[in-house]
């Protein structure tokens, strides 16, 4: 058991009131809580809550080591504060997680240069296409898109993703541009999923309220990538993030449609803890990310 992680979640679940609420102020499991609790009443013997459907109290010992445990955590902040004002320069293993197109096509090119500036950096890439638990998973740092879930986690916004439905100029000239998502049932859609079935595509309305629209898709491929050389090709209708195909729009081998009803997009953010003490690595890689994508500006923002 480590101690002081286990009287952290203690002190967190006192303040927070009970064990669900410290779960998702950590944030942490449910389970992962009540088992550090337990560990950490078990290490001294003795009960340190008392626990009922209806609330927590603490124990005289409880309240005891709670009054301690504050202090000692305060302390430690401060001797961390001081030892991270003489260790500024990057290195150690560096966990980062990010979508795997994103992680593939727009951050592994970058990893060269990041490690060539910093040697004594490493990088381990997660690329995966759901959301991650950066402590349960030992993640330092994170891609995601969508709305955040609420948590104390420190975030940066780097973009907005913009989702657009395309398809080559030669299935529209055969089989005509739908000027409304009701339309998307006459025609033949390409849909991204890892699991065959009914797919939903999310437009906007006339009063710009979102609507969610069945689609019975011709082909389903876990690739984005795939997908759009198959409407290159010219079989259907393609929905995927607009930094993906905006070279293809401006060659014309893709045709954007139903621009009118297009969703508002989703936000893009870095995910790191939420210590004002995070790790030279940590902050150096997330600055290093912001200035290329200025730089380059791979999601469309000026264009």
């Amino acid at each position: 058991m480590d101690q002081f992680a286990a009287m952290a979640t203690f002190v967190r679940v006192v303040e927070a009131g009970s064990l669900s609420a410290a779960a998702r102020s950590l944030p942490s499991s449910l389970t992962s809580v009540s088992r550090q609790l337990s560990a950490l009443e078990r290490h001294f013997g003795t009960q340190l809550v008392a626990r009922s459907t209806r609330r927590l109290a603490l124990t005289e010992q409880g309240r005891l080591l709670y009054d301690r445990a504050k202090a000692i955590l305060a302390e430690l902040k401060q001797v961390e504060l001081a030892l991270s004002a003489g260790s500024e320069v990057p290195s150690g293993r560096l966990r980062v997680s990010a979508p795997t197109l994103i992680g593939r096509l727009l951050i592994a090119p970058m990893v060269p240069e990041f490690l060539r500036r910093y040697p004594s950096v490493s990088v381990d890439l997660q690329l995966v296409d759901r959301a991650v638990n950066l402590i349960e998973e030992d993640i330092h740092i994170a891609l995601h898109v969508g709305h955040l879930p609420d948590s104390q986690l420190t975030t940066r916004k780097l973009a907005d993703i913009r989702m657009v439905v395309c398809a080559a100029p030669s299935y529209l000239q055969r089989r005509g541009v739908p000027q409304t998502p009701e339309d998307l049932g006459r025609h033949d859609c390409l849909v991204f999923s890892d699991a065959p079935g009914a797919g939903l595509w999310r437009f906007r309305t006339p009063a710009s309220a979102e609507c969610k629209i069945p689609i019975a898709a011709k082909l389903w491929i876990n690739s984005l990538d795939a997908l759009m050389l198959v409407a290159q090709d010219g079989a259907g209708l393609v929905r995927v993030p607009f930094w993906q195909v905006r070279h293809q729009l401006e060659e014309g081998r893709l045709q954007r449609i139903l621009r009118e009803h297009e969703p508002q997009p989703a936000p893009l953010h870095l995910l790191f803890g939420s210590s004002p003490f995070a790790a030279p690595k940590t902050r150096i890689f997330a600055d290093f990310l912001v200035a290329q994508w200025r730089a380059s500006d791979p999601f469309g923002a000026r264009g």
